[in-house]
């Protein structure tokens, strides 16, 4: 049994969870400046919150109508726990339910294999975002 589950929800009831660790990991860990991280489309977006067996947060991910998907981060302790796969799996299963035939992402160049293991393939070439190398990636919903 897992020890964390995946809630499918909005920023109006969960953005004190969501900016939390969206706080711990791109603009603490990563030095993502403030300014870049929050913007207008949170309001908008469907957002999926991983909480702990306790109710704590430790991941998110959004999906924006035009079927992006982003801001997905999980905490250092729960890395490599199969958060970041249920995240975008459940990511997945919304843009479908949406009728997006198509999802993209940009994805840190580093976490690109993660992505190629979901399916993902590459859009061009690498390009900075926020002092970060990133990619383009895009995945056919069948």
């Amino acid at each position: 049994m897992a020890d964390f589950r995946i809630l499918l929800t909005d920023w109006a009831h969960e953005w004190a969870r969501l900016s939390h660790v969206r706080r711990a990991v791109f603009i603490d860990e990563q030095g993502v400046p403030e300014a870049l991280e929050w913007d207008a489309d949170d309001a908008g977006a469907v957002h999926l919150l991983a909480v702990d067996d306790q109710g704590e947060a430790i991941g998110c991910a959004r999906l924006l109508p035009d079927g992006h998907i982003g801001r997905m981060a999980v905490l250092p302790p729960w890395r490599g726990r199969g958060v970041g796969r249920a995240l975008l799996a459940a990511a997945l299963d919304a843009a479908q339910a949406r009728g997006h035939a198509c999802v993209q992402l940009s994805a840190q160049t580093h976490a690109a294999d993660f992505y190629v293991g979901a399916g993902f393939v590459r859009m061009g070439d690498e390009y900075e975002e926020a002092g970060i190398p990133h990619v383009v990636m895009e995945k056919r919903l069948s």
